[in-house]
């Protein structure tokens, strides 16, 4: 069975965030129940250096839109990173999944041929479509959602493995 770029990409981070929405819906449950104002959970993060939890969620959401430019060519309404609250963070994946629902298998025909360029380490480089994603977007993107699943952890929501994998399409 081969596989498109658009079944690695689109299918993989809708399911991602299916997970962070169910995340950020329990945690705010969570901090209802325990009287946790959600600025807390929102604004929490395991390290000083390490970005919080509202971040985590934004930085998902610009590695989608990210992949849909670099692989498809298709442009994206750049969201400023202003949620503070678990219903905008809510909204902002929504509106992101909706972007990726709109993409076609068609659209990221020849993708795999494609050069992607990115800045890392202050520097343009050149990566091939295959090595973005399987390399650099997959990772990263997979990366902030557990992170964010780390945060939630730590700070006492009651998540583990399965949560984390999400609802599985089992064989009947």
């Amino acid at each position: 069975m081969a596989f498109s770029t658009y079944d690695l990409t689109v299918p993989p981070l809708i399911r991602g965030f299916d997970v962070l929405t169910t995340y950020l819906d329990r945690a705010a449950a969570y901090a209802e129940e325990n009287k946790i104002d959600p600025s807390v959970l929102i604004n929490a993060r395991l390290a000083p250096d390490m970005q919080p939890l509202s971040a985590q969620v934004q930085r998902a959401s610009d590695n989608a839109k990210g992949a849909i430019v670099r692989l498809t060519g298709v442009p994206t309404p750049s969201f400023p990173d202003t949620e503070t609250t678990f219903d905008e963070l809510k909204a902002r994946i929504a509106k992101t999944v909706a972007l990726l629902k709109e993409l076609t298998p068609a659209q990221f025909e020849g993708s795999e041929s494609r050069i992607v360029e990115m800045r890392f380490r202050g520097g343009m480089q050149k990566l091939s479509a295959a090595t973005y994603l399987l390399q650099v977007l997959l990772p990263n993107f997979w990366f902030h959602v557990t992170t964010a699943h780390d945060i939630l952890r730590h700070n006492g929501l009651k998540i583990g493995k399965a949560d984390y994998f999400g609802k599985l399409d089992f064989i009947d």
